[in-house]
């Protein structure tokens, strides 16, 4: 079956580089053969050397659009592996392919940091095949503006859908870089950009099986005070 990754760029939020340098990070950290992808509605600057498919025209903002690639009829068929644009992956992800052959993985929401036993989900890195779990996109499809109103985030209607045939990824392998590898570091506000940043630079708590670090909220990696993420980066 064949592998892809995949990542979604809707909007401005994030520029075409977040796309270029995920790609350049797979490319380094991916040693099994496979295919990179991004479904956007804006191509421009996109490296010609990656995968671009339109991004369907539904009436949905930023990260719903993760929930059209459960598509049973998308235009890739196979193994896909889902990684949000706001990562850094610094180590090996072969496992992530290898891991439990066709289940259905996602990351244990990482509010797991400040609650025992919690298991809702976070949908920065999923992998499945194409069709599995087909009432995602069935059920979203049906009135997908009624959906978004209805839960703060796609993320939300995975936990809502998905109540069975799933498996965590390890808590290890994949960590909340802001809360868990920077073990919940004074984050402060810049009154000049009105965004969020660690309020001096340190040195993450990496542990050794972790390949990604997830950059939820701010700061995002590209602009994140630590040499750490600029070292990794890119």
């Amino acid at each position: 079956m064949k592998r892809y990754v995949v990542c979604i760029k809707h909007g401005n939020k994030y520029e075409s580089e977040y796309v270029n340098v995920l790609h350049s990070m797979v490319s380094r950290q991916l040693t099994l053969e496979h295919e990179f992808v991004c479904f956007t509605e804006n191509r421009a600057g996109i490296d010609p050397t990656i995968t671009v498919f339109d991004l369907p025209m539904v009436p949905v903002k930023g990260w719903w659009h993760k929930t059209l690639l459960f598509n049973p009829n998308l235009q890739i068929q196979g193994t896909i592996l889902f990684i949000d644009l706001d990562v850094v992956i610094f180590q090996n992800i072969d496992k992530l392919f290898t891991y439990k052959p066709d289940e259905f993985c996602v990351i244990k929401d990482f509010n797991r940091y400040f609650h025992k036993n919690w298991m809702k989900m976070n949908s920065s890195v999923v992998r499945w095949n194409t069709g599995q779990h087909p009432q995602l996109y069935r059920n979203f499809i049906k009135d997908p503006v009624g959906q978004s109103k209805k839960y703060h985030g796609d993320q939300d209607w995975l936990f809502e859908q998905v109540k069975s045939n799933y498996e965590f990824w390890p808590d290890e392998w994949i960590q909340s870089y802001k809360w868990e590898m920077r073990e919940n570091a004074k984050i402060v506000r810049n009154n000049n950009t009105g965004k969020k940043n660690f309020k001096t630079p340190g040195e993450p708590k990496v542990k050794p099986d972790t390949a990604i670090a997830v950059f939820h909220g701010d700061p995002n990696p590209k602009e994140c005070v630590d040499i750490w993420c600029q070292t990794h980066w890119k």
